[in-house]
């Protein structure tokens, strides 16, 4: 080489032996690291409880927006509450994997090339080892999991003490 760009193969050389090296130092360490992996945790959180909660909120805030000072629903109202929670549902879940993706990068986890879902994973054994069964759930779905458990019990709880009885009317608190 002449001094001049380097050759394709120089290039891919030094890609493929600074990602090995780097492979090999880990996720990196000290304060403003795990201040990164915290915030994009607390991140993961917010954007995840939105999808849930913010999103109908929001969407429902629309729609009542569109129905005016009349009261009265109309189908373009109710059409456009559907809509708003798809589009702002399917824009939180981008960014969620966005920020997913963050952490694994932050973390020193190595993407995989193809991630196999498991209800699509061939049962013949055919794959002796898993991706998830040498790194583990990632944060991100640990984080949702966590998310259904409490959505599930706050869900039994008003259900068993706080709601109304369909038989008689009583309420449950007593």
């Amino acid at each position: 080489m002449s001094g001049g760009k380097p050759s394709l193969s120089d290039t891919r050389f030094r890609r493929a032996h600074t990602e090995s090296v780097d492979a090999e130092q880990g996720p990196p360490r000290g304060l403003l690291a795990r201040l990164r992996r915290a915030g994009l945790v607390a991140a993961m959180t917010v954007v995840g409880m939105n999808i849930w909660t913010g999103n109908p909120l929001l969407a429902l805030w629309v729609g009542s927006r569109a129905v005016g000072s009349t009261g009265t629903l109309t189908m373009g109202a109710a059409a456009l509450v559907a809509v708003m929670m798809l589009v702002v549902g399917v824009g939180l879940a981008q960014l969620l994997a966005l920020l997913g993706a963050a952490y694994d990068r932050a973390t020193g986890r190595q993407p995989t090339v193809r991630r196999h879902v498991p209800w699509l994973r061939s049962m013949r054994s055919e794959r002796v080892e898993y991706e998830r069964s040498r790194d583990g759930l990632t944060a991100m779905e640990l984080l949702l999991v966590a998310m259904v458990v409490i959505a599930v019990a706050g869900f039994e709880v008003w259900f068993f003490f706080f709601s109304t009885s369909p038989i008689d009317q009583r309420s449950g608190r007593h």
